[in-house]
Formats: structure tokens, C-alpha cells, sequence
């Protein structure tokens, strides 16, 4: 019952548009498998409005980033069809709530993984890795949030842009790639990939065996969002963010007024 309640008590700050306090008093402070059954409920809830799920989201890769909201662990979310923009679309800011953004490298995978999940089968199951900015959001007032907060809050989502052009994993080095991140052309983020739990692919590698844990394995054509290089930045309406991770390019995030 207690998931269901937060379940519903995340619905309302979404629909309201007015944050919610804390999960905590419904899911406790390190309950985490009842936090991602929280996170299902709401996705099965979505799914049933229509929204369809496209890949995952890895959070709380990154080491600054754990920091800035408190917690010592990744989590992961669910990608839905409605929350993918192409880079330099508008962003309606008032379908966020507290938007920040991060840059991050996204894979597309060509294979499943559903069975092992050392190094060299996770590499094999990636067709290209893509530059691009996660926008995340938090339904819990003034991102006061625990790690079951950020669980149930489908791993603290917002919507996502990522680069046009894909490049092959054997093309460069995923550890070494540099990340620069602007807003209104100033920098104000940057990291490289040994910021990504050491490496993106480990990202990936740790995201395949917990989502096979949970019984929902990686499939072919999923895409997967590895987590940040570098530290969030607040999002306001009017902002642009540009973000250039190389040698794959960059991929701009473009904030508007209004909804979708």
C-alpha cells in the first residue's frame, strides 16, 4: 500500500505542478525495492495512458553528482516515447518542475542482454554511442530528496535530447571522451568519462544486470542514457544548454515557455 500512496502522491505533484514533500514517511530512507515498485506502478500507470517505453536512464553515475543530492548509489529509470526531443527543439519549461541538466553519452544497443553481462558481451550489444543532455526533474520539493525518493521518482526523470549523429564504440575510447557543457554560451559544467562510474560501459554493464535482477532485461534497439560526465546545472526558461562530448559531437538543449 505504501507504494501505491507514493505512487499517487508523485501523480499529484505532476498533475498539480506543484512539488510533493518527501517519500520517506511512505517508503522509509533505504527501502529500495519497495521504491522501485513505487517507480512501477507509475510506469504501468503511463504506459496505460498510451506512453511507450523506449530504453532506460542510469542516474547517480557520477560522483559530483552524488554528491549534490546526497545519496552513494546509481539508480535507474524507465525512457518513455514523450520525453525524447530533438536537439535544439524547443523544450516547453512549464511541463518541468525543477529542471537541471547534465551531459551524458547515450548508447543504442543492437542486441539484448539478457544473460551475461561481463565487458566485452556488454561492448558487443552497443550499435553507437550519441552525445546528449539529460534533463532531469524531481516532483519532491527543492530536490530534498533520499535515494528511495529519487528511485520512485522514475530515477528523478525530465525529458531528453540526444545528438543526431551515432559513432561506433571502436571508433574512440569511452573512458576519454571530454565533456564541455554551456549555458548561454558560458560553461558551467564539464567532466569526462571516468566521471561515469569509472566508464560509461560500466554504467551500462551494472544497469543490464540490475534490470535483469528485476526481470526486465536490455533488449535491441533500447536506448540508454549512461549518466552524467560532470555536475547538474539548474534549467530556467530561456536557457540554452550546448553540450560537446568528444570526439562525438554536440547536442544542444533549447528551453521555451509553455507546455508540449
Amino acid at each position: 500500500m505504501s507504494a501505491e500512496l507514493a505512487a499517487d502522491r508523485l501523480e499529484r505533484a505532476t498533475e498539480s505542478r506543484v512539488p510533493c514533500a518527501p517519500l520517506t514517511d511512505l517508503l522509509g530512507s533505504t527501502d529500495i525495492a519497495r521504491a522501485y515498485e513505487a517507480q512501477s506502478i507509475v510506469t504501468a500507470r503511463r504506459i496505460a495512458r498510451g506512453a511507450r517505453i523506449i530504453g532506460r536512464k542510469i542516474g547517480l553515475t557520477s560522483e559530483a553528482v552524488q554528491r549534490q543530492v546526497g545519496v552513494d548509489r546509481p539508480d535507474f529509470g524507465v525512457l518513455f516515447d514523450d520525453m525524447r526531443f530533438e536537439s535544439d527543439e524547443a523544450i516547453p519549461a512549464g511541463m518541468l518542475l525543477q529542471a537541471k541538466a547534465e551531459a551524458e553519452v547515450a548508447f543504442l544497443l543492437s542486441s539484448d542482454l539478457d544473460g551475461d553481462t561481463d565487458a566485452a558481451t556488454v561492448r558487443a550489444a552497443v550499435a553507437l554511442a550519441f552525445p546528449a543532455i539529460e534533463v532531469v526533474d524531481s516532483r519532491i520539493a527543492d530536490w530534498r530528496i533520499g535515494i528511495t525518493d529519487t528511485v520512485a521518482d522514475n530515477a528523478s526523470s525530465g525529458v531528453f535530447v540526444v545528438g543526431a549523429a551515432g559513432t561506433p564504440l571502436d571508433a574512440f575510447d569511452t573512458v576519454g571522451v571530454v565533456m564541455t557543457m554551456t549555458r548561454n554560451g558560458g560553461e558551467v559544467s564539464s567532466g569526462t568519462g571516468a566521471a561515469c562510474l569509472g566508464d560509461p560501459l560500466n554504467a551500462l554493464a551494472w544497469l543490464a544486470a540490475t534490470a535483469i535482477e528485476f526481470g526486465s532485461p536490455l533488449r535491441a534497439g533500447d536506448l540508454i542514457l549512461s549518466g552524467a560526465l560532470g555536475p547538474m546545472v539548474a534549467a530556467q526558461p530561456g536557457d540554452v544548454f550546448t553540450a560537446v562530448i568528444e570526439p562525438l559531437g554536440s547536442v544542444t538543449a533549447r528551453f521555451s515557455e509553455g507546455e508540449r
